[in-house]
């Protein structure tokens, strides 16, 4: 949906900065803010509404919802307020942030959270298409890893291609998907909830054991992944000053579909809710279907997803001086040569890597509540505000400073509390 004919790099350089203007219209962004945020963790919503309750999964996606989309806004500012005073020349990225904020540590902090992030973000696509494959294709003795290392050469070829424009057919493709497989299983809930004489009454509002909110609340914030992507989204923009009344519009939207998608599984199925909701479709060829159409749509928005994780690989390779000469020592401007053989190996490596990583995980939902609980809620939340607070502080009300403050501490204390629990659960 990106037409510019330029790479988007992981964190984009400010408007002052830039020296590549950006073409995508506001209905092309949403469509790019959607793809970069709705993935496999839509699908585990129901059976986290299971554990918590409708009404307390419900809050709980609103509340990391409008978190998110305010930590958003602050990434910006502080890109923003740096460029202006011209603390670092060029492009300012998101581990340039963390340096001028905290020094070395910062940067590697920062950089190593989004790797992390994304990495567990790849990592349950492909536990997903493993899982409902199997789910498909029944008859057959092949397991979820081996689905997962038969997607490897494809996820590899689509890793090779190298700018996010040329991926505007493929989302627009992951868009369609999603959103008819979506569109099935809330038609096979609702004609199961009202076949089976559905009351509300069996079901829960709020779960009676209250240790399963934090579980919820890390689904609810690996729901709304794709943080390493907000500049580069802001920077894709012709008009980049209604960046955030485009990303409120497409939070608003991606917000009551979560809300309305996680109510209607889990109430349509109960306590029989199975940590991905396609797994509870009956056995025909609609189900079939809908299973095909979503792994189909995962694997060609892959590649979005392991796009941050690459930038920041490929920028620590054109740092080594044996990249260098492989690249005729011309690393830091265009790839040519070894140099362009050497990157397309990096990424084949790295996708081996992942799909080894996933065929060790043991369930999704547990994974993406683990990874949201962790890093997601870290780089999503904590950072952001920290960075907000140490590079704006002296200019904000004190309403905004505690504001901050309130996300910073809630980030870390539900990021210790998430992962404990989980944890414990596993």
């Amino acid at each position: 949906m990106v037409k510019n004919s330029e790479r988007i790099p992981l964190i984009s350089p400010s408007p002052s900065s830039s020296t590549t203007e950006g073409t995508a219209s506001k209905f092309q962004t949403i469509g790019n803010i959607i793809v970069s945020i709705v993935g496999t963790g839509v699908l585990g919503l129901p059976f986290a509404f299971r554990v918590a309750g409708w009404l307390a999964g419900s809050l709980g996606v609103i509340l990391a919802g409008f978190a998110t989309f305010y930590c958003m806004l602050l990434l910006v500012q502080c890109r923003d307020k740096s460029a202006s005073e011209n603390k670092l020349q060029g492009t300012i990225t998101y581990g340039d942030l963390g340096y001028i904020c905290m020094g070395k540590p910062g940067r590697y902090l920062t950089e190593f959270l989004i790797f992390i992030s994304q990495c567990g973000g790849s990592v349950a696509y492909l536990v997903f298409i493993g899982q409902n494959l199997v789910s498909v294709f029944k008859g057959q003795t092949f397991s979820v890893a081996s689905y997962i290392f038969l997607l490897v050469p494809i996820e590899i070829a689509l890793s090779w291609i190298g700018s996010l424009s040329a991926f505007a057919p493929f989302s627009i493709f992951a868009d369609i998907c999603n959103v008819l497989a979506m569109g099935f299983v809330v038609k096979e809930d609702i004609e199961r909830a009202i076949g089976g004489g559905f009351s509300f009454r069996d079901r829960k509002a709020i779960a009676d054991n209250l240790g399963g909110l934090p579980f919820a609340g890390g689904m609810a914030v690996f729901c709304f992944e794709g943080f390493g992507m907000t500049l580069a989204l802001e920077q894709s923009m012709k008009e980049r000053n209604t960046f955030p009344k485009v990303l409120g519009m497409a939070f608003t939207w991606i917000t009551l579909m979560y809300v309305l998608f996680g109510s209607f599984g889990y109430l349509a199925y109960g306590d029989e809710t199975k940590d991905i909701i396609t797994l509870n479709l009956p056995n025909n060829w609609t189900a079939t279907a809908v299973q095909i159409g979503l792994c189909l749509g995962l694997v060609f928005t892959f590649p979005i997803m392991v796009h941050p994780v690459n930038e920041i690989l490929e920028g620590k390779l054109k740092k080594i001086i044996w990249f260098q000469k492989l690249n005729n020592n011309d690393a830091e401007n265009s790839i040519t040569g070894l140099g362009k053989l050497g990157t397309y190996t990096s990424r084949a490596v790295l996708i081996i890597g992942l799909a080894v990583l996933a065929s060790y995980v043991p369930g999704f939902a547990i994974f993406a509540s683990l990874v949201g609980s962790t890093v997601c809620a870290l780089i999503s939340f904590v950072l952001p505000a920290s960075f907000h607070l140490t590079l704006l502080g002296s200019s904000l009300s004190l309403w905004q400073k505690a504001l901050d403050c309130c996300v910073l501490l809630c980030g870390l204390i539900f990021a210790a509390y998430g992962t404990y629990n989980t944890i414990v659960g596993i």
